[in-house]
């Protein structure tokens, strides 16, 4: 299980607030892009980066990396936020996000940032990419066997883009080939471009479904950090089926206004809106004193 201590936590806890900052000042500049989504997975992108995955910023073409592949694209902000935190570039040039001739465009693109490992758009269709990293690191051998996990592919995938039937497909590929080196991690966020989830294409009882088609299933509150990290450790010893954690967060996690409205899917914050959700950020939530104040 995971070690991190109560210290670790904090500074994690602290990282993540810092990554919502800056995709609000982001979005604000842009003029366009998704707010719910991003600020809901700050917790776990946090936690992959800096806790959980096997990557080096200043390497990221490293053979032994870890792979990650960010199917619901449009969250795309906390992965640039993240990556830039992370060292992959400065955090400046977040304020390019969907600028003509930026390396940030609105949904990933791989042949312009290092460390992308896809190019995102279409929903439904990573965890097919994924599944198919996966095989193909059994082919080349560096999967050797299920007791010997040299790397692990993630998949993050929101639970609207489940309507997709290609999702179901995979599903069972990736359980056909007992792809312990698979570990998805699915946002259950309950919300989706048209409304709620459950009103648009209800996706209950989504545990049992994965763990019908043969998954090793895990739900937890994914904007715990503790939790976050405990589950990924845990997915990484279970060698001879893929695992799944469904993370149920909050969208618009950290800014009262925003949370849990469908309406904040995919639209950005105004001028007004975005200094509004910066205080509450920076003051967690008026709690402390901000230092921009």
């Amino acid at each position: 299980m995971s070690m991190l201590t109560d210290h670790e936590i904090i500074a994690l806890e602290k990282k993540a607030n810092d990554i919502r900052q800056s995709i609000i000042s982001m979005l604000v500049t842009a003029g366009s892009g998704h707010t719910a989504g991003p600020l809901g997975m700050a917790d776990v992108f946090t936690t992959l980066y800096f806790h959980s995955l096997r990557h080096d910023p200043h390497k990221p073409a490293w053979s032994e990396r870890d792979r990650l592949v960010l199917s619901n694209g449009h969250i795309c902000p906390v992965l640039y936020a993240t990556m830039a935190h992370s060292g992959y570039f400065p955090i400046e040039e977040l304020q390019t996000l969907r600028k003509f001739g930026s390396r940030l465009q609105g949904h990933p693109h791989r042949a312009f940032l290092p460390y992308l490992e896809t190019s995102s758009g279409p929903l439904g269709s990573g965890l097919s990419q994924a599944v198919g990293m996966a095989i193909a690191d059994r082919i080349d051998g560096v999967q050797s066997s299920s007791s010997q996990i040299a790397r692990f592919i993630y998949c993050l995938m929101g639970d609207g883009e489940l309507d997709e039937g290609q999702n179901w497909e995979a599903v069972m590929l990736g359980a056909k080939e007992k792809l312990g080196h698979l570990i998805a991690i699915v946002d259950r966020n309950n919300i989706q471009i048209d409304g709620f989830t459950e009103d648009v294409m209800p996706i209950s009882p989504l545990a049992d479904k994965w763990s019908a088609f043969g998954w090793h299933v895990q739900e937890i509150d994914g904007n715990n950090i503790l939790e976050i990290a405990n589950a990924i450790e845990k997915a990484k010893t279970i060698l001879d089926k893929p695992s799944v954690i469904i993370a149920r967060t909050i969208p618009g996690r950290g800014v009262a206004e925003f949370e849990g409205k469908p309406e904040w899917h995919g639209k950005p914050p105004n001028k007004a809106e975005a200094e509004m959700a910066l205080r509450e950020l920076r003051t967690l939530g008026g709690k402390i004193q901000s230092e921009h104040e």
